[in-house]
């Protein structure tokens, strides 16, 4: 026979390990939260407050919030270290410059001694010896207040000199880093970190010596994450949909966004070839993805239609225009 006081005696002990499990765990996700590295507040606060709702909703014992937290415990860690990456990038970037920018100052301040702080120095000198000579009594203190008053005009030109080059610099420097992220902006799309439609033209009118296939992708549902969560969450959805198609895909394949919700690959195979791996990318890529909102998983959904067109001896303006007629405009 089981024995009642030994079943409850068990079922005693595994409540008790059960609560000192989720006692452990929340106090995991409070300590996650207030250990947080530093960032900024606008980085750092919102990580801290979306663990303590996760732990407050751990406590609360809803069922299935514990499962629940897995996924959202991952996502909230993952964002939080690509946004630290992206923070210490940027400090790095900006300190690499500031250093660049001081060595060219201080390169412009060694050069401000040439020929012609020489000339004007090797004048003064002369001055007064002038002033100091016997026979110049009556002009000495006139050439010597001129000499002062020169070396005086001297010094001020030069650090004028310096803080208008100090300034050129600065300004020749914003303006370099605004050109480089619009050129990157426009040849990188920022939310998948793919080749746009205009690079991908290129490279098919640049085929030459196949075999080449282009792979094309349509992704329904980019456009409706947006329209019911919100834009961060579409383009959270965009790049994680960029990570798995780059995975997916030969490391040799080249990869643009051709519109919002369609996406083409150049690949280094035959029609037969690319469309034998097209089955397996669509189920890679296809289905629910775990995204963040305001500290919570959402799960959007992309229903993918695939496509392979082989590019043979094809007119280039043919292809591109049967990739938009499958792609979109």
């Amino acid at each position: 026979m089981i024995s009642i006081q030994n079943s409850m005696t068990e079922l005693e002990r595994c409540t008790r390990e059960r609560n000192e499990a989720l006692e452990s765990y929340l106090f995991a996700l409070q300590n996650c939260a207030h250990y947080a590295v530093e960032i900024e507040d606008r980085i750092t606060g919102p990580h801290r407050q979306y663990l303590s709702a996760l732990a407050a909703d751990v406590k609360s014992q809803r069922p299935g919030a514990l499962a629940d937290t897995r996924a959202t415990l991952r996502g909230l860690l993952r964002d939080y270290r690509d946004k630290a990456a992206q923070y210490l990038g940027e400090l790095r970037d900006e300190l690499a410059k500031t250093a660049a920018s001081l060595q060219e100052i201080m390169e412009s301040i060694s050069q401000t001694d040439g020929d012609h702080d020489q000339q004007m120095r090797t004048a003064l000198r002369t001055i007064r010896s002038v002033a100091a000579s016997p026979d110049a009594a009556l002009v000495a203190s006139a050439l010597s207040s001129a000499a002062s008053c020169m070396e005086s005009s001297l010094e001020q030109m030069r650090k004028q000199h310096q803080f208008t080059v100090a300034q050129f610099l600065t300004e020749i420097r914003v303006l370099h880093k605004r050109i480089d992220s619009l050129e990157a902006a426009a040849s990188i799309d920022d939310a998948t970190k793919l080749a746009n439609r205009m690079q991908m033209e290129d490279r098919i009118r640049g085929l030459a010596g196949g075999p080449f296939s282009l792979l094309l992708i349509r992704a329904s549902g980019l456009r409706q994450a947006e329209t019911t969560f919100n834009g961060e969450v579409a383009a959270e959805l965009c790049g994680a949909l960029s990570k798995r198609l780059r995975n997916a895909l030969p490391p040799n394949a080249f990869v643009a966004r051709w519109c919002h919700e369609g996406f083409a690959a150049v690949l280094r195979s035959s029609k037969l070839d690319a469309m034998t791996g097209a089955k397996a990318v669509g189920e890679q890529i296809g289905g629910p993805y775990a995204c963040l909102l305001n500290g919570k998983t959402v799960r959007p959904n992309l229903q993918i239609r695939i496509a392979v067109l082989e590019h043979d001896t094809a007119h280039p303006d043919w292809v591109i225009k049967q990739v938009s007629d499958f792609l979109g405009p």
